[in-house]
């Protein structure tokens, strides 16, 4: 009798959190009076919260000139939503000099192994793990190469986290399936 197939890994990029910094000091009482919609309780928080519909993403101005965005589904999107930014704040009279310094912070995705996975043996063959099932239902495997974090729980699905490429995360779910497979950790149904 033959091995059941794998079926097809899907991975879902969920969110992508970028850096950019101005190299310049940003007035943010003067972001506010140019968009009254944009959040700044700075008696809660220093940063001011910048919210776009197109990309739906969420990106935080310092005072400083550093910026954070979160929400974006792809580093293009990340890279898109703080040059919208950027453009808002130029639309609304902020000199803005220089081109950002965009980078890559963490990139968070999700997939489905399609299969169950023995999270009692994986813990000691894969080496570099956390399995305390009392504690947390998922085993957590800290891969080196891509050096990323995986929380993979025994129903096959994942959640990746730390990767700075979304090349990296795909990379990683297939070396980890690879894995699985080599050391027949993962079982598909008939």
């Amino acid at each position: 009798m033959s091995q059941p197939q794998q079926p097809q890994v899907k991975v879902k990029i969920e969110n992508v959190v970028a850096s950019a910094v101005l190299n310049q000091k940003i007035d943010l009482n003067a972001v506010v009076k140019g968009y009254p919609g944009v959040e700044y309780r700075p008696e809660q928080f220093p940063g001011l919260v910048f919210r776009l519909k197109r990309p739906k993403t969420a990106t935080l101005i310092f005072s400083s000139g550093k910026m954070v965005c979160t929400g974006a589904k792809s580093e293009k999107e990340a890279r898109r939503a703080v040059m919208r930014v950027i453009k808002e704040l130029k639309r609304s009279g902020i000199v803005i000099v220089s081109k950002p310094e965009l980078k890559i912070q963490n990139i968070v995705a999700s997939a489905n192994l399609g299969g169950t996975i023995d999270l009692e043996r994986a813990a000691y063959v894969l080496g570099r793990t956390m399995y305390e099932p009392e504690q947390f239902p998922g085993l957590i495997y800290r891969m080196d190469d891509p050096k990323v974090v995986i929380l993979l729980f025994a129903s096959g699905k994942l959640v990746c986290t730390g990767a700075k490429k979304e090349d990296d995360v795909y990379r990683a779910v297939d070396n980890l399936l690879k894995k699985l497979e080599k050391e027949k950790l993962i079982y598909y149904e008939q």
